[in-house]
């Protein structure tokens, strides 16, 4: 029968780390490892971790250093490092468990910027990565004096609040903005200092080096996202390593596409691909 287990282990910066795994019936065909967004929570993707396990496949996904069940302040963190190593050290957990299963990435929104930057240092591990509307640029560039001032303001104040995500542009489904509103484990106020430049400070490793990144790549993003830059994803597609990549932009689709209305969708093309390529 499929199950579900939860657990913790000592993160990066030493606070308890949660995270959760949705196992299939049998022994699984592959482990995905899944990273999520700022501000939310793993269990946000419970709907694409059930539906990934009902094809025989066990996600593995964690709550991020300062989301969640975990420990941290809210939003808050040292070093984006933190989050590579807190997502690398539940892959070889579940390794573990699951020695012969290859493993798969996949990161969304902010979480895909931690997936890429992880994919820097240990690509060899995995089979293949998706990321879903990832972090990889910002919807305007922001003016000099702004950069300056919120890299100032890191080490000055790094818990200083400065950016607020709008939950408006999380789906056009209304039931999925309630939730998100509504849910106590999603942080609804403003992301730190810190968290802003290091999220600038991993956009441009990723950038300027993701022609190093040359294992299978399926990347997703919504047309009218407004939270995450579809341009991100294509440059990444453009200058990816991979001679396997694949870029698909959704027309009309917001932010979370595996909470939009047309998830089915997306789910289909999530297992045509996993499939195709383990």
């Amino acid at each position: 029968m499929p199950g579900h287990r939860s657990g913790t282990f000592t993160g990066a910066r030493g606070g308890s780390v949660f995270y959760q795994c949705w196992l299939p019936a049998d022994d699984p065909r592959a482990v995905i490892v899944l990273v999520h967004g700022a501000a939310e929570h793993s269990g946000r993707h419970a709907r694409l971790a059930t539906h990934l396990g009902g094809l025989g496949y066990a996600v593995a996904a964690l709550d991020l250093d300062g989301h969640g069940r975990s420990d941290g302040g809210r939003c808050c963190l040292r070093s984006f490092d933190d989050y590579v190593d807190d997502a690398m050290t539940l892959s070889r957990l579940t390794r573990g468990d699951f020695p012969h299963a290859p493993q798969v990435l996949l990161g969304h929104s902010m979480g895909g910027l931690v997936a890429a930057n992880l994919l820097l240092a240990h690509q060899d591990e995995f089979a293949g990565c998706i990321l879903s509307a990832a972090a990889i640029m910002t919807q305007r560039d922001p003016p000099a004096f702004q950069l300056w001032l919120v890299r100032v303001l890191s080490r000055l104040a790094p818990r200083l609040g400065v950016l607020q995500l709008d939950a408006a542009g999380v789906s056009r489904d209304p039931d999925v903005v309630d939730a998100y509103v509504n849910d106590e484990l999603v942080h609804r106020g403003r992301m730190s200092a810190r968290l802003v430049a290091e999220l600038f400070r991993a956009m441009a490793a990723a950038q300027s080096r993701a022609a190093q990144i040359t294992l299978p790549m399926l990347i997703l993003h919504g047309a009218d996202d407004a939270m995450t830059d579809p341009r991100g994803s294509q440059y990444l597609h453009e200058y990816l390593g991979s001679p396997d990549k694949e870029l698909i932009v959704y027309p009309g689709l917001y932010h979370e596409i595996f909470n939009e209305p047309e998830h089915p969708v997306v789910f289909a093309d999530v297992e045509n691909w996993l499939a195709r390529v383990l």
